[in-house]
């Protein structure tokens, strides 16, 4: 019979390195995702504000919806567009920002360490912005207690479907920490 001995410093550096390993290498790469150390501040409000698209311009809506993450603390997702963080949504809520015309590259990622499961926890997306056009993208945490699935999901929404979950949403206001 082998036996291992593992000190206890030993054993908790590799349950760290496992836990941390996929995030750290899932921030890495995805196109549109900003520099993986930038962490925001974010609040909510009710109040929403009336946007419509700058001339020349699109307006991107970007919602968190998080109705089938089970868990708390819900998580605090960034935005990135195009190789830069424009902001960040916590819980269910949303964010808008405008685009120049032309193809962008989307990432949605957990900012902090969520570590119930080994979901996807950064994704990526790209789509084609027009002049006075309303594009939304939802991402979807889930975590439910029934079958322990934790990731999120990134997908275009109807406008129609996008403008109405919206509505019901707190808008994210947030700023990037220092």
């Amino acid at each position: 019979m082998l036996t291992i001995a593992i000190n206890k410093a030993t054993f908790a550096l590799a349950v760290c390195t496992l836990i941390l390993l996929p995030n750290a290498l899932a921030q890495g790469g995805a196109p549109g995702c900003g520099a993986p150390d930038v962490k925001f501040e974010v609040k909510t409000v009710k109040q929403q504000p009336a946007v419509k698209p700058d001339p020349g311009k699109a307006l991107l809506f970007f919602i968190e919806d998080d109705s089938s993450f089970d868990s708390h603390p819900k998580p605090t997702t960034r935005l990135g567009v195009d190789g830069r963080w424009v902001g960040a949504t916590h819980g269910s809520s949303y964010l808008f920002t405008f685009l120049d015309p032309g193809v962008h590259h989307l990432c949605a990622s957990w900012q902090s360490l969520v570590v119930l499961g080994l979901g996807h926890k950064t994704l990526a997306a790209h789509f084609t912005a027009e002049p006075g056009e309303v594009y939304y993208f939802s991402a979807k945490a889930n975590w439910l207690l029934h079958d322990g699935f934790t990731g999120m999901t990134l997908d275009p929404l109807d406008s129609d479907e996008g403008q109405l979950l919206a509505s019901k949403l707190k808008f994210s206001v947030s700023k990037e920490k220092k």
